[in-house]
């Protein structure tokens, strides 16, 4: 079997400009005022689901909220953790302890000085069950906090925690207004001390940014960022191609590949995965013989072939290049597909014509759809029938979440720190548990071990071992990692691709 190297990689290319189909409103037409104002427009295929941090999980969402939002860290664009609203902070000797100093004169879109107190709160409010919050399980550690003065955070751990700086870089545990936590207007009204303020929202059809002119680390240099839903990836480029749009966010690398001059392609090896997941609570698939089964008889590079054009690279659990793993490492198939062994396997477990439902996410980015298509034909050879179902992002989601389904296909994303990947799935009080449904007592100590690790070279070492586990347990059949695409108008300058997808950049975009 073929091993496609990775490379993270960002690079330009040229493309002409010829509309071949009938291209969306102009910008001035659909209310935007062109990049001589320096509002830039955004095309994308999906909309954003909710306005609350804590709880975004669509990459949509992400996206936009960690423009209004600013976080304790940051990450920079080679996934390194740098200062956000905490300029510094340090461990003490046992690792138990936590102190953060925080930028002073950091204010909210409506004029109130961010704090200790707010930190305070935000963080009590990702920790607290009821808010259901993504990350709870990565600060879980934090056992208490205090505040000794207004710009500074002392964070008491039940146990060390080197991870904590890497997972406070994640809109998941964004700094809200104590105020507004209080009462309880987050899910209707955005007011972050991000370098945009969110403006107005209309479902299915556009959302709108203003530039915070106040913002603590200088001024965005546009105005404002407009981002209109454009459910087709034809016509994101075809806008592109007619000037309608400053920036097309497209996933298709079909629809990639037909960008050419005067436009600007940037493209970049993603942080996420896509997995073919088991719920390990459903009938069959308890058995983890019937699991690995399924994982060995699916050639990935077909997978890879069919679904995004060979524009994608095979992948285990970790996707960082210091820590990535064979996808088959640690199943009985080790040196890859073998739908001979899927069928003893399956013999062995007491199996046969197993009929799986399957929910696929299904919306702008035919990938899903694509992957669903070749898994049902490799997995039909060993006796395995997908009946997929396909369902749009907000009804996908709500079951996933809830563990409502037997088998699912949508991206997962991975942490610039492995060892937070996973324990919002599997670690101890995993805030996305019931979506898996799997348990593994031996890759739940293994997770506790890496948040603890305070050197590379343990820490790759224990992240070989959770990588291992959890392909041999396979609650999820690791499939590949994409490429992520942005198009761009030649005259968009300093903005910058990111592994996670992130939008940060657009602070420092400019539009000439």
């Amino acid at each position: 079997m073929t091993r496609r190297g990775r490379a993270i990689a960002s690079l330009t290319v040229v493309a002409l400009a010829l509309v071949t189909a009938c291209a969306p409103a102009s910008k001035d037409d659909q209310g935007g005022e062109g990049s001589g104002s320096q509002r830039l427009v955004i095309a994308r295929g999906g909309d954003i689901d909710k306005l609350d941090p804590h709880t975004a999980t669509a990459q949509q969402t992400v996206q936009t909220l960690e423009l209004v939002y600013d976080s304790l860290t940051e990450v920079d664009e080679n996934l390194e953790v740098v200062p956000g609203l905490a300029s510094e902070w340090e461990y003490d000797e046992a690792g138990t302890q936590l102190t953060m100093t925080l930028r002073d004169g950091v204010t909210f879109h409506d004029g109130s000085t961010f704090d200790s107190a707010d930190a305070k709160a935000s963080l009590e409010r990702v920790l607290a069950e009821e808010t259901g919050g993504v990350a709870r399980s990565n600060v879980a550690s934090i056992s208490e906090i205090e505040t000794p003065d207004p710009l500074t955070l002392v964070l008491k751990l039940s146990e060390p925690n080197g991870t904590l700086p890497a997972a406070f870089a994640d809109v998941n545990v964004a700094m809200l207004s104590e105020e507004d936590i209080a009462a309880d207007t987050i899910t209707q009204k955005p007011n972050g001390t991000g370098p945009f303020t969110f403006g107005k929202w209309t479902q299915g059809q556009s959302v709108t940014l203003d530039a915070n002119e106040d913002y603590w680390n200088g001024a965005p240099k546009i105005a404002g960022i407009d981002m209109r839903v454009l459910g087709d990836q034809n016509s994101i480029l075809a806008g592109m191609r007619a000037d309608q749009f400053d920036m097309g966010i497209v996933t298709d690398p079909a629809v990639a590949d037909q960008a050419e001059e005067p436009l600007k392609l940037d493209k970049v090896s993603a942080l996420g995965y896509w997995p073919f997941m088991m719920n390990t609570a459903y009938g069959p698939l308890q058995d983890e013989r019937v699991r690995q089964a399924i994982s060995c008889a699916i050639d990935r590079d077909e997978v890879i072939d069919a679904a995004v054009f060979g524009q994608g690279v095979e992948t285990g659990p970790f996707t960082l290049p210091a820590f990535e793993r064979d996808a088959f490492d640690g199943l009985p198939c080790a040196d890859g597909p073998d739908p001979e062994l899927s069928r003893q396997l399956l013999d062995e477990a007491g199996v046969d014509n197993l009929k799986l439902e399957t929910i696929v996410l299904t919306g702008e980015d035919p990938t899903p759809v694509n992957i669903a298509q070749s898994l049902k034909g490799q997995l039909a050879k060993i006796g395995v029938e997908l009946q997929l179902e396909n369902l749009e992002t907000n009804v996908y989601v709500e079951r996933w979440l809830k563990g409502d389904f037997q088998t699912s296909i949508s991206p997962n994303q991975n942490k610039i720190n492995p060892h937070l990947t996973y324990s919002r799935y599997f670690g101890e009080n995993a805030a996305l548990a019931a979506a898996m449904n799997y348990t593994n007592p031996e890759v739940e100590q293994l997770i506790v071990e890496g948040k603890e690790a305070t050197d590379d070279a343990s820490s790759q070492a224990i992240a070989e071992e959770i990588s291992r586990g959890l392909v041999k347990g396979a609650p999820m059949a690791w499939l590949f990692t994409p490429y992520l695409f942005w198009v761009l108008q030649p005259g968009v300058e300093g903005f910058v691709p990111m592994p996670n997808g992130s939008l940060r950049s657009l602070k420092q975009v400019s539009i000439s």
